[in-house]
């Protein structure tokens, strides 16, 4: 097919201002990507936009399949929607105490 560009599960992406770390969360508009690589600020990076990732917490119990989001202030997972950009779901169980929670992520609407 002469129009198709790709895949769709890791796209590339200009890094944000501060540019990006490999393993980090960034929001681009509704979209949200977890770099691969570290890449400087404008840059192009290729950005994990689905499958399981493995993000940081923030404080408080995430039960399985609760719908996650991402606080891109404090820079990770977090149950409260208010303020912060959807991403996907939780694989499994994380107590308050746990650091970090698998998330599926889903694509933007």
């Amino acid at each position: 097919m002469k129009n198709y560009v790709q895949r769709g599960e890791i796209l590339d992406l200009v890094a944000p201002a501060g540019g990006v770390v490999s393993g980090g969360g960034y929001v681009h508009g509704k979209a949200f990507a977890v770099a691969s690589a570290n890449a400087a600020e404008g840059e192009t990076y290729a950005g994990v936009v689905e499958g399981v990732v493995n993000l940081p917490k923030a404080t408080g119990a995430i039960t399985e399949g609760a719908t996650v989001y991402w606080d891109a202030t404090a820079k990770n997972v977090t149950t409260t929607s208010t303020s912060n950009t959807k991403i996907g779901y939780a694989v499994a169980a994380q107590a308050s105490a746990d650091a970090t929670v698998n998330v599926k992520l889903i694509p933007a609407a």
